[in-house]
């Protein structure tokens, strides 16, 4: 992937993040994006209630990482880091 394509992909990966923070900010937490590995991960951090919630990967793979794939389907998958 070159510069231009991650770049593209990343402004997508946030636009679709902000339609999911409302979600997570309702409940305490939040949700930061950290990085777009060159195998199509996407890494965030999670925050606030977030954090330490035991159903964190649930939202993560269930919400987070569902919205993402549906909205850009080459992404591989979303994991904290």
């Amino acid at each position: 992937m070159d510069a231009g394509e991650k770049k593209s992909y990343v402004s997508r990966i946030h636009e679709v993040l902000e339609l999911v923070r409302p979600y997570l900010q309702a409940d305490g937490g939040d949700i930061d994006f950290v990085d777009l590995t060159d195998d199509l991960t996407v890494q965030v951090v999670l925050k606030g209630a977030c954090h330490s919630c035991p159903m964190s990967i649930q939202t993560l793979k269930f919400g987070v990482e569902n919205a993402l794939k549906n909205a850009i389907p080459e992404i591989k998958e979303v994991v904290a880091v």
